[in-house]
């Protein structure tokens, strides 16, 4: 994508200080800005409740930002991208000021400038910013970028759906879920769609179970304002990990578009069986009462394992294994597909069947891991595997990450890698048993796999992510 093909932008972003635009959005941006891949002009407006002394304190928390999560160099391109950064608080009660900063900006850019509104913002401030900005008079002709979880549930989603549809055109409206941002997501849809190889094997007659798993090392890290308010099951299953699910299991769409992609989404959360609570396990690792703000009796579940049934042709009776979990023993963001095994076969096979697995860190890899002969006299079988390391693959490549590949859509106008008002609905809609009849948060002990119920869900086989 060239940089003159887009329009100069006024970006504003609300909740600037937040961990979000600290760790991603800010460090986002910058790399977006070095590789010349932003607008030829653009400015950006973070925005907050809370007034700042300056505009000079502002830029220092951007720019320690940058050091604290990932950014080389910082001095390279530091001066010029600072230049175009300011800061304006703004509430429910005062935004006339954001607004002036707006249309400053707007006018220093020109008649063609774009204006960008991110909503880095709680899913409780998600419906009361949206009302803001529509009486305010910075919704016109604004692309609008809202933060998952989309809602809180069914009908909260829906009612914020409406009011979004009310004051944004649905054109300019980006439900943004990092996970679809990342290289390895996108390549599951290639490498199942672009090689025979796989097309042909895509289904339950080859296929005996998928696992989607998310694990994570780091606990809640200060952010229990936010977790409180959501938990494992609104922050990851309802979003993350479904849609995850729905790049694996979609059928092939009319071609790779928004809406060719997002129909044949659609199409496959329709087929999803809403979760019975019976098949789903609650955890809470142990200490997360302790963590500052955290309510001393809270049953938040801090830990997510679940059983999917997807009811279509292609995958009837294939169960799909979904787990999440702050505090766990790893970090990892795998998704593993079982194979069956060969009707017939001369060999005396073992539990354990072939697997292909995604690996969808910052260093994607693809690994096939199968059985072959091991070397030696006799015919004996262990296990082997065949990979795909991008790096090595193309080692001229240009990997984005996720937020600067989805912030560069935006931008474009692109809503393929975003999801549509009828996913999030429907999604909600397959959780909702689950929010209705909670299963019982069981304890974890920190730096586990959770607890072992959540093993009985993928027996006899084990979480991939668990194995040494």
């Amino acid at each position: 994508m060239s940089e003159d093909r887009m329009s100069p932008h006024v970006l504003v972003l609300f909740g600037a200080r937040g961990d979000l635009a600290r760790r991603k959005l800010f460090p986002g941006l910058f790399r977006l800005f070095r590789a010349g891949l932003m607008p030829t002009d653009f400015r950006i407006i973070g925005s907050g409740r809370h007034a700042l002394d300056s505009r000079e304190q502002f830029l220092e928390m951007v720019r320690d930002a940058l050091k604290r999560f990932g950014v080389d160099d910082i001095d390279h391109g530091w001066d010029e991208f600072a230049r175009r950064v300011s800061f304006q608080a703004s509430s429910a009660d005062t935004a006339d000021d954001l607004v002036e900063a707006v249309r400053r900006a707007e006018r220093e850019l020109g008649d063609d400038a774009e204006r960008l509104i991110y909503l880095s913002v709680p899913p409780t401030a998600m419906k009361p910013m949206v009302e803001v900005l529509g009486r305010v008079g910075l919704a016109e002709r604004s692309k609008i970028v809202a933060e998952k979880p989309f809602g809180s549930d069914l009908a909260s989603a829906r009612e914020l759906n409406v009011l979004l549809a009310r004051v944004f055109d649905d054109e300019r409206v980006f439900r943004i879920d990092h996970f679809l941002g990342k290289e390895g997501v996108q390549n599951v849809l290639a490498l199942r769609l672009a090689n025979g190889l796989f097309a042909s094997v895509w289904n339950r007659g080859h296929i005996c179970y998928v696992q989607v798993d998310v694990p994570e090392e780091l606990t809640i890290e200060g952010r229990a304002a936010f977790y409180e308010s959501t938990g494992a099951f609104r922050d990851m299953v309802s979003t993350h990990l479904l849609q995850l699910l729905g790049f694996v299991a979609v059928e092939p769409p009319a071609g790779f578009d928004a809406k060719a992609l997002r129909d044949a989404k659609y199409e496959l959360f329709t087929s999803i069986r809403p979760i019975d609570p019976s098949q789903v396990v609650f955890g809470q690792y142990e200490g997360y009462r302790n963590e500052e703000g955290v309510a001393p009796d809270s049953d938040l579940e801090t830990f997510a394992a679940l059983r999917v049934h997807v009811d279509n042709d292609r995958w009837h009776d294939v169960p799909f294994l979904l787990r999440t979990d702050k505090a766990m023993s790893a970090t990892r963001r795998t998704v593993t597909l079982g194979f069956r095994d060969p009707e017939q076969s001369l060999f005396d096979l073992d539990a354990i069947p072939d697997e292909l697995v995604f690996e969808l860190t910052d260093g994607p890899e693809i690994d096939l891991a199968v059985r072959a002969k091991r070397p030696g006299p006799e015919l004996v079988l262990d296990r082997a595997s065949m990979e795909v390391d991008f790096g090595r693959a193309f080692p001229d490549g240009h990997p984005l990450g996720a937020y600067e590949k989805l912030l560069l859509d935006v931008m474009a106008g692109d809503q393929t890698l975003f999801a549509r008002a009828d996913e999030v609905e429907r999604l909600w809609e397959v959780c909702q048993p689950v929010l209705d009849h909670r299963p019982p948060v069981r304890p974890c002990t920190k730096g586990s796999w959770g607890p072992p119920e959540a093993d009985e869900l993928a027996a006899p086989r084990e979480w991939r992510a668990s194995e040494p």
